[in-house]
């Protein structure tokens, strides 16, 4: 279990250990989760039986109920909140594999915006502790807990892709992130952490230079000045290059056929860096790139030494078919399956 506790807490006290962990006590977070945790586990047991994933779903959950408590208006709605943290996280994996159904019964009960955890946690009051937290895990924890967390392109095979390591790696990895968490997060509670604030902003402007380099007519070199001369750079195709220069030709390439790039998202962490962007293809040509892309970029010494890029899924391409009475002369558009 993610907080373990030394006993429950009733539920006619509830309403009052909410209002303290939203002011950042994280003992009364503990005594929630502990309080609830079953009830979690049950509604994930409903929708995805019992198996490992289910466990998963309720600890993702955990940690964005963790994140986000500062949020929730009212105190007595925690359960049906936590719930429908559960719900979502279930369905998420379930569209991994399968087509789910839409507009279930409560699926958006007091969760709209259940997807964007690090805009979020920007506007909490506990922003500064929990990125510092997360910043204090070991590199391979913290890099999964990042990206499942904070990043679109996150499911455990879309993770694994990106980090070259098997789909059970990413797991293990996920539990020990969640382990560390509730290890470090009650220490940090009274230290000092604002340069987690400035390392974001700073990271994010170096994205945004480095991808709007070509555009603005600025030297590569110096927009890409914190990447080494012989870093590797991992293709969504599995090809790995040496240098800059490949990675600036295809950038000069996308400018050239009048694809722009637009950042979506950057989280920084202790020597990784994940950029989240948008390809803005011309209307000409509107599937001439993916629709985003996520990159992962390693330090060593302070300099990028690695970059791995993993693109956003194509939605369905339309292609051009006859019709079935072939005497009209005329061709329709279909979806291509």
């Amino acid at each position: 279990m993610l907080l373990p506790t030394s006993g429950p807490v009733s539920a006619g006290d509830a309403e009052q250990v909410v209002r303290a962990a939203q002011l950042g006590d994280p003992r009364s977070f503990t005594l929630l989760f502990e309080l609830h945790y079953a009830g979690m586990l049950a509604v994930a047991h409903r929708i995805l039986g019992a198996r490992p994933d289910a466990e998963d779903a309720c600890q993702d959950a955990a940690i964005t109920a963790f994140c986000r408590i500062g949020e929730l208006r009212d105190p007595s709605a925690l359960r049906p909140w936590l719930h429908a943290i559960v719900r979502n996280n279930c369905r998420k994996l379930l569209r991994s594999h399968r087509p789910v159904p839409v507009g279930v019964a409560g699926e958006n009960l007091l969760a709209s915006e259940l997807d964007d955890p690090a805009a979020r946690i920007d506007r909490s009051a506990m922003r500064d502790w929990i990125w510092h937290g997360l910043h204090q895990l070991s590199p391979a924890a913290q890099t999964v807990a990042l990206l499942r967390y904070f990043t679109e392109n996150n499911s455990y095979e879309q993770i694994a892709d990106l980090c070259g390591v098997p789909i059970g790696t990413v797991r293990s990895r996920l539990s020990e992130a969640r382990r560390q968490l509730a290890d470090v997060l009650p220490r940090l509670r009274e230290e000092r952490h604002d340069e987690t604030t400035s390392l974001q902003a700073e990271r994010r402007e170096e994205a945004s230079t480095v991808l709007t380099a070509v555009s603005d007519g600025a030297p590569m070199h110096k927009a890409a000045a914190r990447w080494a001369e012989d870093l590797t750079f991992c293709w969504p195709s599995g090809k790995r290059t040496i240098g800059r220069e490949p990675v600036f030709a295809a950038m000069r390439r996308d400018y050239d056929s009048g694809v722009a790039h637009q950042i979506t998202g950057v989280v920084a962490g202790a020597g990784i860096t994940i950029w989240e962007n948008a390809f803005i293809n011309p209307p000409e040509d509107p599937f001439h790139c993916p629709p985003g892309g996520t990159w992962l970029l390693r330090e060593k010494k302070g300099l990028v030494c690695e970059v791995r890029l993993l693109h956003t899924p194509r939605p369905t391409r339309p292609e051009i078919t006859p019709p079935a009475n072939r005497t009209s002369g005329r061709r329709t558009r279909s979806w291509r399956v």
